[in-house]
């Protein structure tokens, strides 16, 4: 199981303490996780993957990320450059997309996937880049257990 919390735009991000509780409840489910991220995230992915999964934050090409998203089950991600990676792999997604940009056209496709997040936030294709509203709600609101569930679903494993 790979988390990827790091995106381009922060308008983008899981809240890095969300993303941290969602790692938990991964591997309180059963599933061992990867934590991935860019050179510059790696405090980001430090924080993430604290305690229960392994951090490569910064550790990886392109290349080696591609093979470590195709040996994943699954991949847990925002709108960002290594959803599209994991769907050209083969991989699994649940997508935890924020609506700045529309999903059909943005989404990973041709590979199973499951969309969380609020999809009808008022920043809804505004292309925003940094979040315009208090508490980044579209994001924020995910429940760990909900991409446990999207997990098993996708996997056939544990839920």
């Amino acid at each position: 199981m790979v988390v990827h919390p790091g995106t381009s735009a922060p308008a983008r991000a899981c809240p890095p303490d969300l993303c941290a509780a969602i790692v938990d409840a991964l591997t309180a489910a059963g599933h061992r996780v990867v934590v991935t991220g860019g050179p510059g995230e790696t405090d980001l992915t430090g924080h993430v993957a604290a305690g229960p999964a392994a951090d490569l934050g910064g550790a990886l090409t392109w290349s080696a990320l591609a093979g470590v998203l195709a040996g994943a089950a699954c991949v847990v991600v925002g709108n960002t450059g290594p959803a599209h990676l994991a769907a050209a792999v083969g991989t699994p997604v649940v997508s935890l997309y924020a609506p700045t940009v529309p999903y059909g056209a943005w989404g990973p496709y041709r590979v199973p996937t499951v969309r969380l997040g609020a999809a009808d936030t008022p920043c809804r294709d505004s292309r925003a880049v940094t979040c315009p509203l208090p508490g980044h709600p579209c994001l924020s609101t995910v429940d760990p257990a909900a991409v446990v569930a999207a997990v098993g679903v996708l996997t056939g494993g544990p839920a």
